[in-house]
């Protein structure tokens, strides 16, 4: 007799074993009707399973984040089916669910053109309206291996034979088509009502350039139709944004094939980028961070005895000399651990924030790298904290605030807090995890800041908080980060004096707000549609004349507002006042000055915004505290001008 726990503490009695949609329609109608999936003892199972002892159980539907999950890996399935009805021949290899959608990878011959997209998606709809019921069914390993050999699907054959002799295998079903899967899935395919295929790309079988390459059809799914419209237009959105359209058109970077990977900055966007390390120093400055610099090359003896070699050693460029092996460094910590090293610390020194600009490398794969946003080149506003276990919990919250203000001034106003705890392989005792864990939790709630944990996805060495940002959008962006590490100190030798004279490890804080320049700057283009707050913008006021009577001035406005600090140029060509306006506000320069001989008579400027705005006719004085204050404002009233 099952008594089933719901998770507001209320409890169900049942004389025979039920299954979850059973226990569903006990509660209600309405909840049988929507339920997708549940979650038995912790473990997310289908609708048809069946309960046979004391259980706690949750109801999953499409309100749930888990339900849309569930309805985006039940979307892939339909994908396959659809593709394999249509496409005779055409092998499935795997179909994960991905941000804001799922693909499904495909051995063929063929290549799928845009024609075949919408033949496919609208087979997916047909299917979907046929409300095929979806059943699991599980099989041993080796009857598995033997249908999918008979169903000539070889990459299925490869992945069951890969797992342990003797393990059940589970696959689900839906009309005359199957497909090996753990699950769960949604209980018919009528509950797929809204999706949408997106892309095809390339793909090589496991990631590996040295396998055959796979045919991959990207496709977005939703709750309902409603949330799939407004995703569709955030696409459409975000493809105008571009950062890689963008910066060609404002002439900031650009990337080529002969540095995979690595940024060629322009001067308009090497303007951009010092003026964000610029401010990224003055701003760790007050707040008592030391900043240093590091080698790019170091002995990989350091990077063993830190853990990073095993962790990281294939996406690290090596080298060899004079029989050494050195790599060129992915990240900062071990090379601060050095600096911290230099001389005996005492308790006093602590807390001791050093900061640095590093250049990092690391060796993505080429298929993943996306203009400035995923790159192998890149360097971060990256620095350490050393101090004792005590100053943790103040240092982060300090830190916090920090971050607030700086993301304030780049015009972000929305921050989304997440906690990770440790992963599987991570280094460290539990005893030491659960401390740190604790640390940033409660540094955290001292904050009064909503937070969602995320469960085994902390770094090796220690447990972090992830600080993610909403763009103009509604697209959310990882960005800072402060992990606590008990590890990584005492593996590379750092100690200090405690104030009983023994010698003590301290804690070490990895944080970074903005992490990596290139990708930070990526997202800036697209939240602005590459129209900067004046204090980024590359050039802040170009100075137009209409006539050459007025060439004379015009160098003049341009000298004393250069002069002031402010990023000026003049436009002397000749021709016509409305053409140099029209080109200068499609390149977004915030503030355009235009010069007659009025102006030049009584010693003004006529000002017009990038966005069309007339000012009026203005004395320099009067323009530099107009320019001053908005530079001043920085981004916290994003795109006035």
């Amino acid at each position: 007799m099952p008594v089933i726990t719901l998770p507001d503490g209320s409890q169900r009695s049942f004389p025979n074993p039920v299954t979850v949609h059973d226990v569903a329609a006990d509660i209600g109608a309405g909840l049988a009707k929507a339920a997708l999936a549940g979650v038995v003892d912790g473990r997310e199972v289908d609708t048809s399973h069946i309960i046979e002892g004391d259980a706690s159980l949750s109801i999953i539907t499409d309100r749930d984040d888990a339900g849309l999950e569930v309805i985006r890996h039940s979307t892939a399935h339909l994908l396959a089916m659809a593709v394999q009805e249509l496409f005779p021949g055409v092998q499935v290899t795997i179909g994960p669910v991905i941000e804001d959608g799922f693909f499904y990878d495909f051995a063929t011959g063929h290549s799928f053109t845009p024609e075949d997209l919408a033949r496919i998606e609208q087979r997916m709809e047909e299917l979907a309206e046929q409300d095929l019921p979806v059943e699991r069914l599980v099989v041993s390993r080796e009857k598995a291996i033997e249908m999918f050999r008979n169903m000539g699907e070889n990459y299925k054959v490869q992945i069951i034979e890969e797992l342990p002799e003797g393990e059940e295998i589970s696959l689900y079903r839906q009309g005359a088509w199957m497909d090996l899967c753990r699950g769960p899935h949604v209980p018919t395919t009528g509950k797929l009502q809204a999706f949408k295929l997106t892309k095809v790309a390339g793909a090589y079988w496991r990631g590996d350039a040295k396998n055959e390459m796979l045919q991959r059809i990207y496709g977005t799914a939703w709750s309902n139709k409603k949330q799939l419209r407004q995703y569709l237009t955030q696409i459409e959105e975000a493809e105008k944004r571009d950062h890689r359209k963008i910066g060609k058109k404002l002439d900031l970077f650009h990337t080529q094939e002969e540095a995979p990977g690595m940024v060629f900055w322009h001067p308009a966007g090497w303007s951009i980028y010092q003026t964000i390390e610029q401010y990224m120093r003055k701003a760790q400055r007050r707040q008592d961070y030391q900043e240093i610099k590091t080698p790019q090359l170091v002995d990989m003896s350091l990077w063993q005895r830190s853990g990073h070699a095993d962790k990281f050693g294939d996406d690290m460029f090596m080298l060899k000399t004079e029989d050494r092996e050195f790599a060129v460094k992915p990240m900062n910590c071990p090379c601060h651990v050095q600096v911290f090293n230099q001389g005996l610390k005492s308790y006093r020194d602590l807390p001791l924030r050093l900061a640095e600009f590093g250049s990092c490398h690391r060796n993505e794969p080429s298929g993943s790298l996306h203009g400035i946003m995923r790159v192998r080149g890149f360097v971060q506003d990256d620095a350490h904290i050393f101090c004792t276990e005590e100053q943790i919990q103040p240092e982060v919250s300090t830190f916090i605030d920090f971050l607030h203000a700086v993301y304030e001034d780049f015009g972000f106003s929305e921050v989304i807090y997440r906690l990770s705890t440790r992963p599987e392989q991570r280094v460290g005792t539990d005893e030491d995890w659960d401390r740190a864990e604790k640390a940033l939790a409660d540094a955290l709630d001292a904050q009064n800041l909503p937070w969602q944990e995320l469960p085994g996805e902390g770094a090796f060495y220690g447990p972090k908080i992830e600080f993610s940002l909403k763009d103009c959008i509604g697209r959310v962006w990882q960005l800072g980060t402060i992990q606590v590490d008990f590890s990584m100190p005492g593996r590379l030798g750092a100690q200090y004096v405690a104030e009983d004279g023994s010698r003590q490890v301290p804690v070490m804080l990895h944080r970074a707000i903005l992490g990596s320049f290139e990708r930070f700057i990526g997202i800036l283009i697209e939240h602005y549609e590459g129209i900067f707050p004046t204090w980024l913008a590359p050039t802040q006021a170009v100075v137009l004349n209409i006539t050459d009577n007025q060439s004379e001035y015009v160098r003049n406005v341009e000298d004393s507002l250069k002069n002031k600090g402010f990023r000026v140029v003049s436009d002397l060509r000749n021709e016509k006042i409305g053409f140099k306006i029209r080109e200068h506000t499609i390149q977004r320069i915030p503030y355009l000055l235009v010069v007659g001989d009025k102006e030049v008579e009584s010693g003004t400027v006529a000002v017009r915004t990038r966005r069309g705005e007339d000012l009026g006719s203005m004395d320099l004085a009067a323009f530099t505290t107009l320019i001053t204050e908005d530079v001043e404002r920085r981004g916290r009233i994003s795109m006035e001008n």
